[in-house]
């Protein structure tokens, strides 16, 4: 341990803390920028900067180690004009309508220069990036090269931690910009649309695509307005609208969107039950054959467009399964549609998702059929947030309410889909059971729960010892990949999942850090643990549906609906 004096307050910290470290344990906020907890520190903006005794030059915090008896002052003159003047230097080239801004009132740049007094005149000449250039063509993530401050947040996140390397620098000084190389727009690149470029980006140079307009028009409309609401949206919405993180808002949600005007809310832990009756056959099957194994989950949109560029040859290994959004809306335009006596085109069927990926996902031609999709749009956490804003609703004083019939009654194994590890977790549940034919006494399978980037367990089924891998993040996917390229796998079953920590760290939820996430990641495990039905072959619905529509797992009608195929998009890479 050693002793650093900050701003008259001597605290103690580990020997290879940083000042920014000492800072936060003496209770001092240090503005910054191209700092990230979860990312490398970059040490470019200078935000931070602090003035050492005995040195000559300012320090930044981020990245200038502590050392025994410093003394530090963060707001003497000399840093309060030095980050005036890194602020009029941003200024002078980031755009300046805050109040179109997408970011406005959670923009970082916006904070710091509120906290500063900044007054926004700016000294050098102004010159704006991009020439206000915004790119629309992914649907998932929008572009705005006027607002992009060089922090390479960004950048981190999509080489460093997803190795998409969708993102590239170029240029330098003042004139450096990060985006696309040779000034491809986003749909052109190997973009995976998992948008944590999103989540890291402290300002609105990289937002969610906005499909708030297409919603509100079909609210409008005299279509059924049909939604489906994912696991994770549940413990991140709440959180979305300024409420601690790991706060469950179940009930409240579902009074907020009937008060939006949607006509039927049902929950998507059942078409997770589904995926996982789908899915548990399917690996059943393979593992009595012993063919095209390890089986790979396609629950993560992500996760399968990353396969499709980098690892084609994989494809194979798979999952032929929908996704749970991918069933649910193949379920409302085929089997409910017919229930409501309505055709599939006078029905909005409409996904609430922590996943900007599923904005891909919904358009892709597998997902239709007879001219129609069967998501019609997609809304993530922040826009649904939003939308309730825009509404005027108090969200804090809403009452309960239920899904809707016939699609409101969900497993626990359903609400685990939402972490990652929970799919491997879900699965294991029912396919042990169906083997075996015996009740599984302890259905917590922990060996697959916690953010470790790649785990790993040995499960015995029957006479089988079934190994099985779960991986989140496309950095840990490819440790994975290697092995299942070259046929070294020695797994049956893998899960993997885009985005960091699965569903509940999509690019679609609030900004997140590893702290949040560990709440949500306990309010995961807590849902799963109160409902009264924990495994997805116990759902009732589920053998309605079957025994009504689909006949029986993996029927034809089950690979003509929620099945599908891939392709091979390795062009993109080369």
């Amino acid at each position: 341990m050693v002793t650093v004096t900050i701003d008259g307050q001597t605290v103690e910290v580990e020997a290879n803390a940083t000042l920014l470290d000492a800072a936060m344990a003496a209770g001092i906020k240090i503005p910054t920028l191209c700092y990230h907890p979860d990312q490398k520190v970059k040490a470019n903006c200078r935000i931070c900067v602090v003035e050492v005794e005995g040195l000559r030059v300012l320090a930044p915090a981020c990245s200038t180690p502590v050392s025994d008896g410093m003394v530090v002052k963060t707001t003497s003159k000399r840093v309060r004009r030095a980050r005036k003047n890194i602020l009029e230097l941003i200024f002078a080239h980031h755009s300046k309508d805050c109040l179109q801004c997408d970011k406005n009132g959670t923009c970082e740049l916006q904070a710091i220069a509120q906290d500063l007094q900044f007054d926004y005149n700016v000294r050098y000449p102004v010159e704006i990036k991009g020439n206000g250039e915004k790119d629309f063509s992914s649907p998932s993530i929008t572009r705005d090269v006027s607002k992009c401050i060089d922090c390479n947040r960004c950048f981190s996140v999509c080489n460093d931690v997803q190795t998409v390397c969708a993102l590239s620098r170029s240029k330098r000084g003042y004139q450096t910009l990060v985006g696309p190389a040779f000034g491809k727009q986003l749909a052109e690149t190997v973009c995976i649309n998992c948008g944590q470029c999103v989540q890291a980006c402290p300002v609105g140079a990289l937002t969610v695509h906005d499909d708030r307009d297409v919603i509100w028009e079909m609210l409008d409309s005299p279509k059924e307005v049909v939604a489906q609401v994912a696991p994770a949206v549940r413990i991140t919405l709440a959180e979305a609208l300024g409420e601690d993180p790991g706060v469950v808002s179940t009930g409240r949600l579902v009074t907020a969107m009937k008060r939006l005007g949607f006509d039927r809310v049902f929950d998507t832990d059942f078409s997770a039950d589904l995926t996982i009756m789908e899915e548990g056959t399917e690996l059943l099957g393979r593992l009595e054959s012993q063919e095209v194994l390890p089986m790979i989950t396609s629950c993560s949109p992500g996760w399968i467009k990353f396969c499709e560029a980098f690892y084609p040859e994989c494809l194979p290994n798979l999952s032929s399964c929908k996704s749970p959004q991918g069933m649910f809306g193949a379920v409302i335009k085929t089997y409910y549609a017919e229930k409501a006596g309505k055709r599939p085109q006078d029905i909005c069927s409409v996904s609430i998702m922590p996943c900007t990926a599923k904005k891909f996902e919904a358009k892709r031609p597998e997902l239709g059929r007879d001219g129609y999709q069967d998501i019609d749009a997609v809304l993530t956490v922040q826009e649904l947030a939003k939308m309730i804003r825009y509404a005027g609703i108090d969200f804090t004083k809403l009452p309960e309410s239920n899904f809707d019939a016939p699609f409101g009654t969900g497993s626990g194994a359903g609400e685990i889909f939402g972490a990652t590890g929970g799919v491997m977790e879900a699965a294991l549940r029912t396919v042990y059971e169906i083997v075996t034919k015996e009740t599984l006494e302890n259905i917590n399978f922990k060996a697959v729960r916690g953010f470790e980037g790649v785990k790993e367990a040995e499960v015995k089924i029957g006479d089988t010892i079934v190994k099985v891998a779960v991986a989140h993040g496309l950095g840990n996917a490819r440790k994975i990949m290697e092995d299942v390229k070259t046929g070294k796998s020695p797994y049956h079953f893998i899960e993997i999942m885009a985005c960091p920590g699965g569903c509940i760290g999509g690019g679609g939820n609030p900004i997140k850090d590893w702290r949040k996430m560990a709440k949500r990641m306990d309010a995961v495990y807590a849902t799963d643990q109160n409902l009264p039905i924990r495994k997805s072959h116990e759902n009732p619905i589920i053998h309605m549906v079957y025994r009504e529509f689909f006949g029986k797992p993996n029927s034809h009608k089950c690979h003509e609906l929620l099945h599908t195929v891939y392709t091979d998009r390795s062009d993109i890479v080369k």
